[in-house]
This record gives C-alpha cells, structure tokens and sequence, in this order.
C-alpha cells in the first residue's frame, strides 16, 4: 500500500509539473511577436520617404505592442531605393524569419520584391508604392496608398473642380513608372473634362539637372498652372530654376512631393502656394491625427508626412486583420497570407489616411484624397 502510495505522488508531481510546462509553453506562445518586415530608402537621395515610414510604423507598433493581447517586432532594411538592393535586403528579412511585409516604400524596388513575397505566398501591404505593376497578378499585395491612376485622375478632377487654372502644362519624368503612370491618366481624364493642356514635356535620369527647356516651354505657351507628377528631389529644382526666370505659376504636385519641406538644403519659401494631392493633413483636428502629429513632433522634431501616416495605417490595419482573423506568432507566413487576403478584401479600416477604406482583389485601396497648399512652410488643408 505505502508502495502505490508513492507511485500515485509520484505520477501526480509528474502530472503537475507537465502541467507547469505546458502552461509555460502557452505563455510564451502568447508573448510571441508576429515579424513584419520591409525595406525602403533610409540612406541617399530618397530617404525623406523611408525614414518617414520606417517613423510611422514604429509609433504604431509601439501603441499595439503596449495593449498587451498581439505582439509585433518591426524590421525595416536599407534598399537606398534601388531594385536589387530590395531584394538582397528582402532576403536578409526572410533569414529572420518574416511574416508579414510592408514591401518596398517607393515603386521600382517594390515591383522587385513584389514578386519575391507572392512566391514566399508572405502577405504584403506598401505604404507608398503606387504603381498597378507592384499589385498586378499577386493576390497577396495590396497598397495603402493610391494608385499612379487614381492620383492621375483625382488630380485632373480636383483641378477642374477648384478651377485652379485655365492653362495647364505637365512635366513628367519618362523613366519612372510612377511619373508616367499619373501622367498617363491625368491627360485622359483632363481630355474627358476639357481641361487645356497647352504644354507636355519630359525628362528622365540623365538630364534631370536642367529645366529650362521644359519650363520655357510651358511659360511661351502661357500655362498658368504647372502639373508636376515627380518625386521631390526634381520638383525641388524645377521650382528654384523656375523663380530664377521669374515665372510664377501655380505649381501642382501629388504624394510624391510630400516631404519637399524637410529636403536638406531646399529654401521652402520656394514651395510657398505649392498644391498636392495627399490623403493625409498633419493640422487636422481630430483625436487620432493630433495625436500621432504631436508623438511624431516629440519624438522626430519634424511634422509627419503622408508616407509616415500611411505607414502608421499599415500596422493598424493588419493588427485589425490579426485580430478578427485570430493570427497568431505561430504560424506560418503562408497561412498567415490566406488569413490577411481573406481578412484585407472584407473589411472596412478608418485610419489616419481614410474612413471607411476597403480594398478590391487586386489590392487597390479606396480612400478620399485631400488638397493640400503650403503656406510659410507648412501644410494647410484646403477642403476643411
């Protein structure tokens, strides 16, 4: 009898001390980050919109990660906004084990690692990459920001809309798939609402120092408003050689712009009275924007861009996704992928960017976009 008496204490320990195990394993199971990964600019010319992104997400993952139910671990690599560079930086996120991805920030390198991602079936949301070839043919990326088409045609609309002009001229960049992307809708939809379109000129990699040939153009042709589909750093230029021949008109620019203020070197009383197309407002006045502005300003010394509030949206939405899917840091980023597509293209996400956005199977977002004007070095919203 004393005999099974130890047999049974010995098997209840036994059973208790599984038991201790167990739960432990359930801990740490539950403490577990889910990965999320990306690559952007954060050195060279382009780097204004990386750290922008990289800033955002971490302020939203740092909000989740204190609610205490899902986890995240962000890690964004250096691309220098070159193609190859992404994808050498993509598989160094793959060797540590990425789950989620917010692809590239800009265009040409997120076509790259787009592909990769929809052969890894790892699920991908683009902050800032627009063009319909990073989504084209690859169910598991999705943007949230426009599309080149979408802000092609939103801004032939809005300039029609507000009667900003009377003549336009467009200078666009012929190498980027960006700039001809929205230059490619902008002149239909500026056909369809007869819009005058008196100067179109170009540029490309090469010869992107001068611009006077473009600008005489579009001043000989008497365009008083200048629609500039581009990244900032030709924008930039383009701006300063325009004053230096004293030709004024209003200047138009879409979310590509958006960061021009903080361009190292760049007097912004040149962009006094620029217009673009962002769906964000840093001096809106609701709770969410306030305060996102505020911790940005504490913790960057800057104002948020657009592409630092899409990135803050991108975390928000897929921790959404997560919770109603029930994603937990166990899984595989191919079951992951199937629970975010399912999840991305039902639900409805307010965000700084957007109320009630909802994304179509091809992973394009539908969101209202917002004028904005630069007034003594700052962005002032113009629909308020």
């Amino acid at each position: 009898m004393r005999k099974m008496k130890k047999v049974v204490c010995f098997g209840l320990i036994s059973a208790m001390m599984l038991s201790a195990f167990a739960g432990c394993g359930k801990n740490d199971s539950a403490s577990a980050a889910i990965k999320i990964g990306g690559t952007g600019p954060l050195t060279g010319g382009a780097a204004v919109y990386g750290n922008a992104v990289k800033r955002g997400a971490e302020i939203a993952v740092e909000e989740i990660n204190a609610l205490g139910d899902i986890q995240f671990e962000l890690k964004y690599e250096d691309d220098t906004h070159d193609a190859e560079k992404a994808v050498n930086a993509y598989n160094s996120l793959k060797d540590w084990g990425v789950q989620i991805s917010f692809g590239s920030v800009t265009t040409q390198p997120c076509i790259a690692t787009s592909a990769d991602t929809y052969a890894d079936r790892i699920f991908a949301l683009t902050p800032s990459a627009s063009a319909p070839a990073v989504t084209e043919g690859k169910d598991n990326m999705f943007q949230m920001c426009f599309s080149d088409p979408n802000q092609g045609s939103a801004s032939a609309q809005y300039i029609s809309d507000k009667k900003l002009g009377t003549k336009i001229a467009v200078i666009y960049k012929n190498d980027d798939v960006y700039s001809t992307g929205i230059r490619d809708t902008f002149m239909s939809k500026a056909k369809e609402l007869g819009l005058d379109v008196v100067s179109e000129t170009t540029f490309n990699t090469d010869s992107q120092n001068d611009f006077s040939v473009q600008l005489n153009d579009a001043k000989n042709a008497g365009a008083d408003i200048l629609f500039l589909p581009m990244y900032y750093e030709a924008a930039a230029l383009i701006l300063a050689q325009a004053k230096s021949m004293s030709y004024a008109p209003t200047f138009f620019g879409v979310d590509g712009m958006d960061g021009i203020l903080t361009l190292e070197g760049f007097d912004t009383s040149l962009a006094e009275g620029v217009i673009l197309l962002t769906p964000f407002s840093a001096d809106a006045s609701d709770e969410k924007t306030v305060n996102f502005v505020n911790k940005y300003k504490e913790k960057y010394n800057e104002v948020p861009n657009q592409f630092a509030a899409d990135a803050y949206d991108c975390v928000y939405a897929v921790y959404q996704a997560c919770k109603n899917g029930k994603v937990t840091a166990d899984m595989s980023a191919a079951d992951i992928c199937d629970i975010m597509i399912a999840q991305f293209t039902s639900m409805t996400f307010d965000g700084l960017t957007g109320n009630g956005m909802t994304w179509n199977t091809k992973g394009e977002v539908t969101k209202s976009p917002k004028g904005m004007v630069i007034e003594n070095g700052v962005y002032v919203g113009l629909d308020k």
